[in-house]
């Protein structure tokens, strides 16, 4: 079928309700908490940024079990090669600023110490909404193969994240001696079923946190409460919406995602996509906001109660890794952890310089830092070894494309 001159959300509608009927889409597929190889959310190679909204609806309903995607463009910047007769994938995105390299009064670029093109800024007048296309790394050759990252090189626990975040969220939850888990928009409550009920510690979580996606709904907080009173269609709207959250959660938090309590939907779904094929598009980006909504409270929580750790990590392990928010003094220079990206990666800063780039583990800056902070921690001056040592380290080496 030719899908060039179909709008994106037609054609993700389209597959979805081919899925669902096969009981294969995205969050009808269970998996459990702590397997981390078993799903991923997709994300960009590059810059090891997760794709959002009706992206990730597209990207996951092709398929691939490789959660990487590219450009054609990209592809060529690391020398790797779309294999041929592959065919690209439709994502957009919204553009509210051009880049616009700063020349002299003659018109030649302008370029810094570092021999790089200085590069200016600039918000358009409105927002554009442009595509692209994208290739899935099992397209592509020349791309090293996917690390999965194995339970025990975890650095925080999965259960001990969702438990805070529940905590922190300040929600009304009460435990029944019933089978069924609901939230009444009404009295702003969650029930749940004795924790004794559920068959693991990773499905309670699940569970309860698909139970505050639907919370966020409140007329006091995101404000979809229309969705959750007007009869079967609505709220089989605001389902959708709440299993797709959960499903961008459970993979955040990594406690994994039961859909098996919230079949008795896929028919409405079915009927509303089929009417409606934007529906797809608005509840994607509903998705999306509850994921944010979420993840604030938890940043919240995190600078309440430390600076340091953005994630629960036990504490025997917080000084074995570099966490979100370490500030580390090192030749002269500031490195801040920022945050976490894929493959165990870092996202990092440099100051003053103000410079941002990605740190693997096993770069040798890395190990730098942490001998760094455990000297900070301990009060005793470690040596570390000339093989690991990084004085002269090239962070640009890691710069985002």
């Amino acid at each position: 079928m030719i899908t060039k001159n179909i709008p994106l959300h037609q054609q993700v509608a389209d597959l979805l309700i081919e899925q669902l009927q096969k009981g294969t889409a995205p969050w009808q597929k269970p998996w459990k908490g702590g397997d981390l190889a078993g799903f991923e959310l997709p994300y960009n190679v590059i810059s090891s940024n997760r794709y959002r909204g009706i992206n990730v609806m597209n990207l996951l309903l092709k398929g691939y079990e490789d959660p990487r995607w590219l450009t054609f463009k990209q592809a060529e910047s690391i020398d790797a090669t779309i294999n041929r007769g592959e065919k690209g994938t439709l994502i957009q995105y919204v553009k509210t600023h051009q880049q616009k390299s700063l020349r002299d009064d003659k018109g030649k670029i302008l370029f810094d110490d570092l021999g790089q093109p200085l590069i200016q800024k600039l918000p358009l007048d409105r927002p554009l909404v442009c595509s692209a296309w994208v290739f899935n790394a099992q397209q592509v050759s020349g791309l090293p193969a996917l690390k999965r990252i194995e339970p025990s090189e975890n650095q925080w626990d999965p259960l001990g994240r969702a438990e805070a975040l529940i905590s922190a969220s300040g929600a009304d939850i009460s435990h029944r001696h019933i089978d069924a888990a609901f939230y009444d928009v009404r009295y702003d409550n969650i029930t749940l079923p004795e924790r004794s009920k559920f068959s693991s510690a990773d499905n309670y979580y699940a569970t309860a946190l698909h139970e505050l996606a639907h919370w966020t709904g409140h007329p006091s907080r995101l404000d979809r409460a229309s969705l959750m009173t007007s009869g079967m269609i609505p709220y089989a709207k605001e389902e959708l919406r709440a299993e797709i959250a959960s499903m961008i959660i459970g993979a955040e938090v990594g406690i994994g995602h039961d859909p098996a309590q919230h079949a008795s939907y896929v028919d409405s779904w079915v009927s509303i996509l089929t009417d409606t094929p934007m529906e797809i598009h608005s509840a994607a980006a509903d998705a999306e906001k509850i994921f944010d909504f979420l993840m604030a409270i938890e940043r919240k929580r995190v600078l309440e109660t430390s600076a340091t750790p953005e994630l629960p990590i036990a504490p025997e392990k917080q000084l074995k890794f570099l966490s979100t928010g370490d500030e580390i003094l090192y030749n002269d220079n500031i490195y801040k952890v920022e945050g976490h990206l894929k493959q165990g990666r870092l996202r990092m800063s440099q100051m003053p310089s103000g410079i941002q780039f990605s740190l693997s583990s096993a770069d040798p800056l890395y190990a730098a830092l942490l001998a760094e902070k455990l000297s900070q921690s301990s009060g005793v001056s470690l040596i570390i070894p000339p093989a690991k040592a990084a004085p002269e380290y090239n962070i640009f080496q890691n710069l985002k494309r």
